[in-house]
């Protein structure tokens, strides 16, 4: 779908889809009440998924026929944004969270600690439409979100008002995101059309961050911009306030972002990279952040209580997350064997410790890259055109590495790394499968697709495990990764390898 009858084939096809996601939605998508059957048994429920199913399908056909990068920046945002109105006026899709976010901004404005009690105990009066498994536990999101969600509760009134407000904060968030897309895909060398359309027209963000107003959106948001600044002001003191606040307030409304800080200093630093300059402009911008998230504490009232709470995000068991696929599989084969290992806590013990260490080696690999910038001629102009590719291509990978060894892998996590790399990584093969496939793991009422196939799809995650690992082995998958971060955008002669930052960038 190269030419101009395909894309514009591509164009409407998607609109195809995200109409029939929102017929999908206002049929059997997540409405107020939580039905007692499945999705196949609720009144319209065959056709609601019937339509959910094609649609899905028929957003990302139309996404991946245009992997390569729509015909212009122009062109993507109006297509993202087309495929974007029907999502706008459907019930919530594909979670429930939304009305977690809700009863939260209600308890905490009815005088209640959301880190301390659930909504249950509260007393929210929409309780119901909260899933069951999160009716008892703390809020696991930042202060900074359970500011927003009360004030939403308190504007909106009505359970609908509150969820309406809440989808705006969504949109706004991924507004945000679309506004700093082309400033950091042009630090990047990476082509804007493309970016955009990774980004943006991905089902992913239309179906998760503006339909089901998940408030990733608005930590998104929030990052890209704090990192547009540093990438356009590296080493400015009021540049590293500005950016400090925003990064600070990306971690207070969810404790994702703060993998992204030490990535964040290294694009603060200006000048020769060298340890007293870190120390220098990366110690300004955490001292910004650490002001920030202490300031929003005590506006909230609740101080650190939200750290306690996020060690409750991962009570759901699903083997979309690699950690835990393990060991399911692990525990399948003690149980044959007539034994109950539990191995499920110590396989995502593993998990999270591989990823403190593979997050050290990206942080390490893209400071030595960066420093070894630093005795050559034309430093300056080197150093100016690799900080943004080098230091956001680190990001984007270290939030892919942590949505496949975090505890928990829900589909909207997948727009964390998606969001990054969009705009850093020059060759995307790799990035887009992984993110068509996530589309497909949710029905229309939240329900999981996990949820019918847990041995199944345990066994088939581990079996890709081990396929890594034994890549891994052989030295492919690490080479892959950290190399990237020491080749690929320059070469001896100050030049980036693979030509100029124009649209022959690889797909």
């Amino acid at each position: 779908m190269t030419g101009p009858g395909g894309v514009r084939v591509a164009r409407y096809l998607g609109l195809t889809g995200a109409v029939l996601l929102a017929v999908a939605g206002w049929l059997g998508g997540v409405l107020p009440t939580v039905p007692p059957t499945g999705p196949w048994r609720a009144p319209h429920g065959p056709v609601a998924v019937s339509c959910w199913l094609v649609g899905t399908a028929l957003m990302v056909a139309a996404w991946w026929a245009l992997r390569a990068g729509a015909p212009s920046t122009r062109w993507a945002y109006a297509t993202a944004g087309l495929w974007s109105l029907p999502l706008l006026v459907t019930p919530p899709l594909a979670s429930r969270d939304v009305y977690s976010y809700a009863c939260q901004g209600w308890s905490y404005a009815a005088g209640h600690d959301p880190y301390r009690v659930g909504v249950a105990v509260a007393g929210c009066p929409w309780v119901e439409s909260v899933a069951p498994i999160w009716r008892d536990t703390p809020a696991p999101y930042g202060p900074a979100f359970v500011l927003l969600a009360a004030l939403a509760a308190g504007l909106g009134g009505t359970l609908v008002g509150t969820l309406v407000v809440l989808r705006l904060y969504a949109v706004a968030g991924v507004l945000l995101v679309a506004l700093c897309l082309p400033g950091l895909a042009r630090a990047a060398g990476v082509p804007t059309r493309r970016a955009a359309w990774l980004a943006l027209a991905s089902p992913l963000v239309g179906v998760h961050l503006v339909a089901g107003a998940h408030n990733d959106a608005v930590m998104l948001g929030l990052l890209l911009f704090g990192l547009l600044v540093l990438v356009r002001s590296p080493g400015r003191g009021r540049a590293l306030l500005v950016a400090g606040v925003l990064l600070g307030l990306a971690v207070a409304v969810k404790a994702t972002a703060v993998v992204v800080l030490p990535f964040a200093a290294l694009t603060a630093l200006h000048g020769r990279y060298t340890w007293r300059g870190l120390l220098r402009d990366g110690g300004r911008l955490a001292g910004a952040v650490l002001v920030t998230l202490a300031a929003v504490s005590a506006l909230s009232g609740l101080g650190l209580g939200w750290v306690a709470g996020l060690a409750r995000s991962g009570d759901s068991q699903q083997w979309t997350s690699p950690p835990t696929a393990v060991g399911f599989v692990v525990d399948y084969v003690g149980e044959l064997a007539g034994r109950h290992p539990g191995a499920v806590p110590v396989t995502r013990a593993v998990g999270l410790l591989v990823l403190l260490v593979l997050l050290a080696v990206l942080w390490w690999r893209a400071w030595t890259a960066l420093r070894g910038l630093n005795d050559v001629r034309q430093r300056v102009h080197r150093l100016a055109a690799a900080r943004p590719r080098v230091t956001l291509l680190a990001a984007g990978l270290a939030l892919a590495a942590t949505v496949l060894l975090a505890p928990v892998l829900h589909p909207w996590y997948v727009t964390w790394p998606l969001l990054v790399l969009a705009v850093s990584a020059t060759r995307t093969t790799w990035l887009v499968p992984p993110a068509a496939l996530a589309a497909f793991l949710t029905l229309p009422d939240g329900t999981t697709v996990a949820r019918y196939s847990k041995a199944p799809g345990a066994i088939v995650m581990t079996a890709l495990v081990v396929a890594v690992l034994v890549g891994a082995l052989r030295g492919g998958v690490v080479a892959v990764l950290v190399g990237a971060l020491r080749g690929g955008w320059t070469n001896g002669t100050g030049r980036r390898r693979g030509g100029d930052a124009g649209p022959a960038g690889g797909t």
